[in-house]
């Protein structure tokens, strides 16, 4: 073999065999994670320890409560059988409680909490998917707290609020403006949240968050895709960084390789990533509300 070519393919096989070598001795000698990610768990990592998730089989009710002259439909989903479990309101987005949502909170109510979710565009007639907000719904969100909190099969004298896409809003309303937060609710949870005034002009849509959003002071945790509309994450980003730096206890977490709606995205276009996110998710979440509802 010519000496030029022999040398070609031992500098070839040299370049080739360096990336090997480095992530190699990087493996060898990078510090364990610890502390550094939100997803990292000792017990894991160190003892092969997988956290069990906790199961009830689901039993659900159709209950009413009024606000003003309004009679507003709520699901109640709880583990079947006897007991008392916290309580979750869970409020929807613009689909409305639809089947698919409704899918959420079983699976919440599955986790061991009384779920109420209202049905607050069904009581107004109002059809799925509205563009514009309508502040007078916020207190049908505001009295469910209260319907909630009335339940005989409710352990708990707060309630955790749990919410996806503009439910994020009307429930962030009720704790802030409505001042239930730290008297009557022990944390905020939302799946890729509506972080701003549907209503807002344009720029302020991209640009800005909901102002109410500085004054949310009870423990938060919000979930988004790491494809989520940009519009949208912006705003979530902005808000969960100035509840950082005014020390608040916030947590966002970002999943890869999903976007928007993986909690609720239909079979025929759900991906395994929609479902690991989903799963990771809803359990986080459990963690979360249990431990801020019990202690």
């Amino acid at each position: 073999m010519p000496q030029r070519l022999s040398t070609l393919l031992l500098l070839i096989s040299a370049l080739l065999l360096t990336p090997a070598l480095a992530a190699e001795d990087d493996a060898k000698a990078a510090p364990a994670q610890s502390g550094t990610a939100w997803w990292w768990d000792d017990a894991w990592w160190e003892q092969g320890q997988i956290p069990a998730a906790t199961n009830y089989p689901v039993e659900t009710r159709w209950v009413t409560y009024m606000s003003g002259d309004t009679e507003i439909p709520a699901l109640v989903a709880r583990p079947r059988g006897k007991g008392k479990f916290p309580a979750v309101l869970y409020m929807h987005g613009r689909r409305g409680l639809d089947d698919l949502i409704q899918l959420q909170v079983k699976r919440l109510a599955a986790r061991g909490f009384v779920v109420l979710a209202p049905d607050i565009y069904k009581a107004h007639f109002i059809p799925p998917m509205p563009i514009e907000h309508d502040y007078k719904l916020e207190a049908d969100v505001n009295l469910g707290v209260d319907a909630l909190l009335k339940l005989p099969d409710v352990s708990t004298k707060k309630a955790c609020l749990a919410s996806q896409t503009r439910g994020g809003y009307f429930t962030l309303k009720v704790a802030v403006t409505f001042k239930r937060q730290e008297q009557d609710i022990a944390c905020y949870v939302s799946w890729y949240p509506h972080m701003q005034d549907p209503n807002a002009p344009e720029a302020m849509q991209v640009y800005g968050y909901a102002k109410e959003a500085d004054e949310l002071k009870i423990p938060a945790l919000v979930f988004i895709g790491e494809q989520e509309q940009y519009q949208r994450r912006r705003s979530i980003e902005e808000a969960v960084k100035n509840l950082e730096l005014l020390k608040r206890p916030v947590q966002l977490i970002v999943y890869p390789g999903v976007g928007r709606g993986f909690d609720f995205r239909p079979p025929n276009v759900r991906s395994f990533a929609d479902d690991l996110a989903s799963k990771d998710a809803l359990q986080r979440a459990a963690d979360f509300m249990r431990r801020h509802l019990l202690n």
